[in-house]
């Protein structure tokens, strides 16, 4: 696990550290799944890098492309096991788009038995706009 120099470990990096109690419930070599403690939906999943390198996920598109597709492939994986056919990745870049935690890490939202269509899927946002 890397660390960002000269800041405090996130949230994150504390959890897998194992100083924050939290049910990891998948977990690669680089990569680790937790449940969101205020789910926005039936199904709420946080992929998280196990590095703190990146803040957001421009940062790590750019630093390290493979990663963000490791990140998505666990989200997928992290979907299926949940019971999700589909589900909506959503990467909160910056505190105007709601982003708390400085890690990069994605919400994985879905509803185990149906379309993503529903209202607690959108955000707040109607159906066909961008999260």
């Amino acid at each position: 696990m890397t660390e960002r120099v000269g800041t405090e470990p996130s949230v994150f990096t504390r959890i897998l550290r194992g100083e924050i109690p939290s049910e990891i419930v998948l977990q690669t070599d680089d990569v680790f799944v937790i449940r969101d403690i205020a789910p926005q939906a039936p199904i709420h999943l946080l992929v998280i890098p196990k590095t703190d390198a990146y803040a957001d996920v421009t940062e790590l598109a750019d630093g390290d492309p493979g990663l963000l597709a490791s990140m998505v492939r666990t989200a997928r994986t992290a979907a299926a096991q949940a019971g999700a056919t589909d589900f909506r990745l959503v990467f909160n870049t910056g505190t105007g788009a709601g982003q708390t935690v400085f890690h990069v890490h994605a919400h994985v939202l879905a509803s185990a038995a149906s379309p993503i269509g529903e209202r607690t899927m959108t955000l707040g946002m109607p159906d066909g706009e961008e999260a």
